[in-house]
């Protein structure tokens, strides 16, 4: 008999998305559903989905739970997700998710408001009626939103039910009054409940998308204040790579190019980034070295280091390209420098999918000088464009990227990475990668070191499905 899962998310792509954990929930389940994983995904319908271009049908129009001290209706729409025969189930109640985007945080962070809770701790509700109605085997919990489904899973005595809790970022955790709390969920807390450390110490098992960062959230510089919490379930605690959906992701067939290229005709990648250079600038010229980001605005993502060494690097040949959306002390930052030097700088400020895969294949660095990065998937992306990552050695970033060198006769590695969290390291690695641009024969074979890696779902599939068999036994 195949395992019953039930992912529980915030988002999902394409449906809704604002970073990598989407396109986690969107592609993971595809692959897992071609080992044999009855697998089924629940988000909620929120005011950016649409029903006739996501494809919608109503599955079921009243649905209730208790939820805020009454019963609460709400419908339930479904569809699948691109190319597969993974239902995604659409929770929709207006009252919650008729408002904004994904976030109420333009940065994706917990704001810690009635609001906010109310929104996904009824995703949490409804999410554990839909999996009782399905016959679940097994909730795959996702991030702080839904992290307390572990904890009323037990309080509700539902022993049947196994519980997953992938953490995907530990510096969000979602804190709020326990009278917030207990008004919303029916609960008894006398203290302030952290949702994601509640759901660390109530969870069958843990998981989080790198091996690396699952031993740096052991220390108390990445903890955020939860390392205690996590040592105390570390046998319980697993780190998975992040896959790539090769469907998606690929220059071999990507339709937002302007031309198709692998590794083998690499010399066509360059049509790609003279198209992105017309996009931006008045004069396109392959020789200058085009930057990339597509990031959130974020604390975490460095740019803070950037910033910094910004002055240094106007001095220098480049076009820097920068996609993205968040806090607005870096929006406005960039914005301002873009009308400062027009010729260098290009910013789009929001999300484009399709600027994003431009800019994936027609830049020839991608930066993410995080802070703090649990597993990263624009490395990987950048990597099978062919486009050089320069990261800071943290994390995911360091599992996936390594250093570029000769050793012997062999030129090795897939980026540029620097150790500590200064700007001065960060203007250093891009200088390097600067230098290493004018060797030709060094650049390419980087290139496609990078492009040949495979981080297709398929390993991390089969990971999670010895997760799931643990829970079972």
């Amino acid at each position: 008999m195949n395992l019953k899962v039930l992912f529980i998310a915030s988002e999902c792509a394409p449906f809704a998305k604002v970073g990598g954990l989407a396109d986690v929930v969107g592609s993971l389940p595809k692959t897992l559903k071609k080992i044999g994983v009855d697998v089924s995904v629940v988000i909620p319908f929120y005011k950016t989905v649409s029903v006739e271009k996501d494809e919608l049908k109503l599955f079921s129009k009243n649905l209730f739970i208790n939820f805020a001290g009454k019963k609460e209706n709400f419908s339930l729409w479904q569809t699948y997700l691109p190319g597969s025969k993974v239902p995604v189930f659409l929770i929709k109640k207006d009252k919650y998710f008729g408002e904004g985007g994904v976030y109420l945080e333009a940065d994706a962070s917990s704001g810690g408001s009635e609001k906010e809770a109310a929104r996904f701790f009824f995703l949490t509700s409804a999410g554990m009626e839909i999996a009782r109605s399905i016959g679940a085997e097994i909730i795959h919990c996702h991030d702080w939103h839904v992290s307390l489904i572990t904890f009323l899973i037990k309080k509700q005595g539902l022993k049947k039910i196994k519980t997953l809790l992938t953490i995907h970022n530990l510096g969000y955790q979602g804190i709020y009054s326990f009278n917030v709390v207990n008004k919303l969920l029916g609960t008894d807390f006398i203290e302030n409940v952290n949702c994601l450390k509640l759901g660390i110490s109530e969870s069958d098992l843990i998981s989080t998308v790198s091996p690396n960062y699952a031993r740096e959230i052991l220390t108390p510089e990445y903890g955020f204040g939860l390392d205690k919490s996590l040592i105390k379930r570390k046998k319980e605690l697993v780190g998975i790579v992040n896959g790539l959906d090769y469907k998606i992701w690929g220059p071999e067939k990507d339709s937002y190019l302007k031309s198709f290229y692998s590794y083998k005709s690499l010399e066509k990648k360059k049509i790609n980034k003279i198209h992105l250079q017309k996009k931006f600038f008045k004069k396109s010229n392959p020789a200058i070295p085009v930057l990339g980001i597509v990031s959130r605005f974020a604390e975490q993502k460095g740019f803070n280091l950037i910033k910094e060494i910004f002055p240094v690097l106007m001095k220098k040949n480049i076009n820097f390209l920068i996609l993205g959306q968040g806090l607005s002390q870096y929006q406005n930052f960039f914005q301002e420098k873009a009308k400062k030097f027009p010729e260098k700088i290009g910013i789009k400020i929001g999300f484009d999918e399709e600027l994003a895969h431009q800019i994936y294949a027609g830049a020839d660095m991608f930066l993410m000088p995080s802070f703090f990065e649990p597993c990263g998937l624009g490395q990987l992306i950048a990597m099978r464009y062919g486009t050089v990552p320069i990261v800071r050695e943290t994390g995911g970033l360091k599992d996936t990227v390594s250093p570029a060198k000769i050793a012997g006769k062999k030129i090795e590695g897939t980026g540029f990475l620097f150790k500590n969290y200064r700007s001065e390291e960060l203007l250093k690695s891009i200088e390097e990668s600067l230098k290493a641009f004018e060797n030709k024969k060094f650049w390419r074979k980087i290139q496609i070191n990078g492009m040949k890696k495979d981080y297709s779902w398929e390993t991390s599939a089969n990971q999670y499905l010895k997760i799931y068999q643990r829970l079972e036994n």
